[in-house]
């Protein structure tokens, strides 16, 4: 039988911290929770079953490691840092008794990671500001396996993943994550559950995996087009696609065939327009095209 898991308060974290010579850097943006009801919290929203293999990005001295692994069937961490990489299996060994064999530590950049040791099913994790749309990102593509996610990142950024279109905060990040799925925020998170305290508030963001909204084209056509739809924000869609479109008139067609409004500003489109947009460029062609060459034989 398991016995009970001891979660990371405030003095463990600073005594690991102290142990293996820890200092939190600004560009890794380590800020390690240190309130257990956050971690079960976390954990909670997340549905983590003894059926998931959950990836957890950054997992720091361990503390959401400890809640994930009271749960999962398998926890798999991937740490940039590594003496925390080096040094979390004992800490885990030390508060989590025979579960420390559920745990896979894979040092490593997660923007760079491809290939896992088991499939993960769930991606939960307390995000590095810098780097949280990305990464999500990054492994949504890499991890079809992946059916949700629930991440802890800026608040500010957590409102923008999860916004509407039309709304002030929609924009590039909101319609990529909508390409994977259902986003919403599923909560707010005090600065003060972090050591150290960080100057912002964080926000937790669901992500439930769904299908794309189009099938006929793929994943980098569209993120193309959103691009170009928000490198110039508040500009009609004529003007804004003319440099992916080759010109504002091919723009104009483009857009028109998808059935979209060539004076619509990309804030107001929602993944799948934006998706109708990319297959409507694919179909596009010039009206004349040119020739080929007569070869030897065609004289």
């Amino acid at each position: 039988m398991n016995e009970p898991v001891h979660f990371l308060g405030a003095a463990d974290i600073r005594r690991l911290a102290s142990e293996h010579g820890i200092r939190p850097t600004k560009a890794w943006g380590q800020n390690f929770v240190i309130d257990a009801n956050t971690v079960r919290r976390i954990v909670r929203l997340a549905e983590v079953t003894p059926e998931d293999v959950v990836l957890e990005v950054g997992p720091g001295l361990g503390s959401l490691t400890l809640g994930l692994l009271e749960s999962a069937g398998r926890v798999l961490v991937i740490e940039i840092d590594p003496v925390l990489a080096a040094a979390l299996p004992a800490t885990v060994a030390g508060a989590a008794g025979d579960r420390s064999a559920r745990l896979g530590v894979i040092p490593g950049d997660a923007l760079k990671v491809t290939a896992l040791p088991a499939a993960p099913t769930k991606l939960v994790a307390n995000l590095p500001y810098n780097i949280s749309v990305p990464v999500v990102l990054h492994l949504l593509e890499a991890f079809p396996s992946i059916d949700r996610v629930l991440v802890m990142v800026q608040l500010e950024v957590a409102q923008r993943l999860a916004a509407p279109p039309g709304s002030r905060t929609y924009g590039a990040p909101s319609a990529k994550a909508a390409w994977f799925g259902t986003v919403r925020l599923a909560g707010t998170v005090g600065r003060t559950i972090f050591w150290p305290v960080p100057k912002v508030d964080s926000g937790l963001v669901a992500i439930e995996r769904g299908q794309p909204p189009r099938t006929d084209i793929g994943r980098r056509e569209v993120f193309a087009v959103v691009d170009a739809a928000f490198a110039q924000r508040r500009k009609m869609l004529r003007s804004a696609l003319a440099g992916w479109a080759g010109s504002p008139a091919a723009a104009s067609s483009i857009l028109t065939a998808a059935g979209v409004d060539p004076t619509t500003r990309g804030e107001h489109l929602g993944i799948a327009a934006f998706a109708d947009i990319a297959a409507a460029r694919c179909a596009y062609a010039d009206p004349e095209p040119p020739r080929p060459r007569p070869g030897p034989g065609d004289f």
